[in-house]
């Protein structure tokens, strides 16, 4: 790692008001750690070691006698422990004088995705005087935040999985109307060879689903429950892919389709519903957020839920509004949440999230409208145009 990555941290701890970042991982056990000191992942690690990176001075590290180069490319002093009463010393020593630091910790268990240390050893870190916070601001700032070439990446798959939307409506209509066997594994597959002519990837393959299984928010087609699509038939598409380049960050979308030359009204209303909820999160972010407010993910989810709960139907928008995108594309930043957990995350520039509210009716048919959202220095910009404001009749053209 490069001195400079230090500093950069060491400048957001000054800003934070804090006297350090103390990173702990045990048998893999905080990703979030790996990835801010870029260590190499696949080398896998037995014993305890930690990481201080105070807000000014030198960076401390604490390996085990067995594993003495687990953090050899990090800068700092190294120390050594064997017996776990010199570990605590070590602890003792290098966290004399100071007064607060953060650590991947969430009170409460608000936000599960921070809550990487476990609580004997925020306990222990404790026992030694010193008040422990969360770094989930700080590990948006290091995790969450794109650069201009990683906002290039996500326009490029942005535009081309616009086209793949159209693409898939031309190809479903046309097998339906040659009556070629079209299944929700046939247009899963299809979609993955788009990708790849695209040069996009995807670490899963999207989800394909129709009528009944388009109500549950997770289902994947599977050889044991593959149903082929047929004129009458409604159709969920949700994927998402990233351009085949390093640290390239990705793209989210859900569409919805009816295989007919007109679509019924009862799934029109329920598509108007679930994009009207959209469209309010999006007005929120995009008035509030060039205006200077401080937004935070739970704000947008209860604009969004509110708006579908009014319309008679939040009982059936049974998960979050949206979660953050990065080079994974469930990233470590803020989400759009205030169901499943409440995110107290700040929105930052230059960070990326969904919107993706969704009303599920069990047994017969479930409407998700995704898009994705950019925050730029002033601007919360929507991606991927033109967005979705009706489903999709296949047979119409």
């Amino acid at each position: 790692m490069r001195e400079s990555h230090i500093e950069s941290l060491q400048k957001a701890l000054e800003q934070d008001k804090l006297g350090g970042w103390l990173f702990y991982s045990f048998r893999g056990s905080d990703p979030i750690a790996e990835n801010i000191l870029r260590l190499d992942q696949a080398k896998f690690t037995t014993r305890r070691w930690f990481y201080f990176v105070p807000a000014k001075g030198t960076p401390e590290k604490i390996v085990h006698a067995i594993e003495m180069g687990t953090l050899d490319g990090l800068p700092g002093n190294k120390r050594v422990y064997l017996p776990w009463q010199q570990l605590h010393q070590h602890l003792r020593e290098v966290l004399s004088g100071v007064k607060s630091i953060a650590m991947q910790y969430s009170p409460m268990n608000a936000i599960p995705y921070i809550s990487r240390v476990d609580a004997g050893t925020i306990e222990l870190v404790r026992s030694f005087g010193v008040e422990v916070v969360s770094s989930a601001d700080l590990v948006q700032t290091f995790e969450a935040v794109w650069t201009d070439e990683q906002l290039e990446t996500h326009l490029y798959a942005a535009k081309h999985m616009r086209e793949i939307v159209d693409v898939i409506a031309k190809e479903v209509g046309r097998r339906i109307r040659e009556n070629v066997p079209v299944s929700e594994l046939d247009i899963q597959n299809f979609i993955l060879r788009e990708f790849d002519r695209r040069d996009l990837t995807a670490g899963h393959p999207p989800i394909v689903a129709i009528n009944a299984h388009s109500a549950d928010p997770h289902y994947a087609p599977n050889v044991d429950d593959n149903l082929p699509m047929k004129k009458g038939d409604f159709l969920l598409v949700d994927m998402w892919s990233k351009r085949r380049l390093p640290h390239a960050v990705y793209d989210d979308i859900t569409w919805t389709f009816f295989i007919e030359e007109s679509v019924p009204e009862e799934y029109q209303k329920i598509f108007n519903i679930v994009r009207d909820g959209r469209d309010a999160a999006i007005r929120a972010a995009q008035q509030r957020y060039p205006a200077g407010e401080v937004l935070y993910g739970w704000q947008i989810d209860d604009v969004a839920r509110q708006s579908i709960t009014k319309a008679g139907y939040g009982q059936y928008f049974i998960h979050r509004t949206g979660h953050s995108i990065h080079e994974e594309v469930h990233g470590n930043g803020a989400n759009i949440d205030n169901l499943e957990t409440q995110d107290s995350r700040r929105l930052m520039a230059r960070t990326c999230f969904s919107i993706e509210p969704g009303v599920y009716l069990k047994g017969t048919f479930g409407v998700r409208s995704e898009v994705d959202m950019y925050l730029s220095e002033n601007e919360a910009i929507v991606t991927g145009q033109p967005i979705q404001t009706q489903v999709i009749a296949i047979l119409g053209n």
